[in-house]
């Protein structure tokens, strides 16, 4: 027989919406994330927080949801790439990313968004040495980085 698996009960805001739910002690939070909220945008890359794609804001801090528990986010405000955008209209940054074509096979965006985004509210004018290191934890296949750094600058520029 198998030993049971420690549940616990937590209390998260996501985006602006409070969700209450029973989760393994054990679940990664992207897995609640996308699996239990069913919010797919922050995709799962690497498993071992090296690719970016799982990148999420909590409580104010850029983090890889591929490296924490659910159950450390109890209690904690937490923005994915889903809570960029309002009533269907894109913002500025996500704008600035098909604008720049700072996109191709999409996988790496969500977290590339999240990173420009967490900079920009601490920095609303990024030099591009600041751009580059605040993405440096995000990896792109396809891209380059040259057009996602120029979409984040444009990004900077629109909301001066």
């Amino acid at each position: 027989m198998s030993e049971p698996v420690a549940q616990k009960t937590i209390s998260v805001e996501v985006n602006g919406t409070t969700y209450e739910r029973e989760v393994e002690a054990r679940r990664l939070l992207v897995h609640f994330l996308r699996d239990d909220l069913d919010l797919t945008g922050t995709h799962v890359g690497c498993d071992t927080g090296n690719c970016g794609a799982c990148s999420v804001i909590v409580d104010g801090t850029l983090l890889k949801s591929c490296m924490m528990l659910a159950i450390q986010a109890d209690g904690a405000s937490i923005e994915t790439v889903e809570g960029l955008g309002a009533d269907g209209e894109l913002n500025p940054l996500q704008q600035a990313f098909g604008e720049h074509h700072a996109l191709q096979c999409g996988y790496c965006t969500p977290g590339m968004l999240m990173s420009a985004k967490a900079l920009l509210d601490e920095n609303p004018e990024p030099t591009e040495g600041e751009i580059r290191r605040a993405i440096q934890g995000n990896i792109c296949r396809c891209t380059g980085y040259v057009n996602i750094v120029e979409a984040i600058a444009a990004a900077a520029e629109a909301g001066r």
